[in-house]
């Protein structure tokens, strides 16, 4: 899979993908993420990507020309199967959405930043939007950095056991169980006796339980969809 990432701060996304499982998944070959700075796109001396907004108001808006060039000249590479822009007011990202998308091989992602991208960007070029909750970021840097991570975990071979993926939280819309690990009692907490005894079907029926109510008690929104 690759991800080219169009940024005005490269240098904020450096250090998210060479750390962990995303550094594993590069070097692997099984993940290529490309920042691509916009700058290198803007107009004038200074590199301009941005300007007043039409009709007054606070805050300065990303232009239309540098965007453009920048994704023009991406998409006379290579095809791409989605062109993202991250955004508070697009669909909210989840694990059903990831898991989609992890099929899927090539991705433009545009950072937003200042007060946002020029509308017509969207209109053009955009085919999905994607929020990770409804705040608003100083930029869309970080928010493709989460996008990146949730994505890149689900390719085969990245993660060294690669059914972890399949337990974790929101697979099948439910929330994980709760884990343990040693010691067997930690000041007079003790490890549920089922996960000790070995018998790996009941260990399977006591975690989908837990599974049911910790969504039940905590996020019962996920059970009625």
């Amino acid at each position: 899979m690759r991800i080219d990432i169009i940024t005005v701060l490269p240098e904020l996304l450096e250090s998210p993908f060479n750390h962990s499982i995303l550094k594993r998944a590069k070097d692997k070959g099984l993940l290529e993420v490309n920042l691509v700075n916009l700058r290198n796109y803007g107009e004038g001396n200074h590199k301009k990507v941005d300007d007043y907004q039409y009709g007054g108001g606070a805050g300065m808006v990303m232009m239309c020309e540098p965007i453009a060039k920048c994704i023009d000249e991406l998409l006379s590479q290579r095809s791409y199967d989605d062109i993202i822009y991250m955004t508070p007011d697009g669909e909210t990202m989840n694990q059903k959405m990831m898991n989609t998308l992890s099929l899927k091989k090539n991705f433009i992602i545009l950072c937003g930043h200042y007060k946002g991208i020029d509308e017509r960007i969207r209109q053009l070029y955009i085919t999905k939007e994607i929020s990770v909750g409804d705040f608003v970021l100083s930029g869309g840097e970080l928010a493709a950095a989460i996008f990146v991570d949730a994505i890149g975990r689900l390719l085969p071979g990245v993660l060294n056991d690669e059914t972890s993926a399949l337990f974790d939280s929101f697979q099948d819309n439910l929330l994980s169980p709760p884990i343990y690990t040693r010691p067997d009692t930690f000041r007079r907490l003790e490890v549920p006796e089922v996960l000790l005894s070995g018998h790996e079907k009941k260990i399977q029926e006591w975690r989908f339980e837990q599974s049911i109510e910790r969504t039940k008690s905590r996020r019962p929104d996920l059970l009625s969809e």
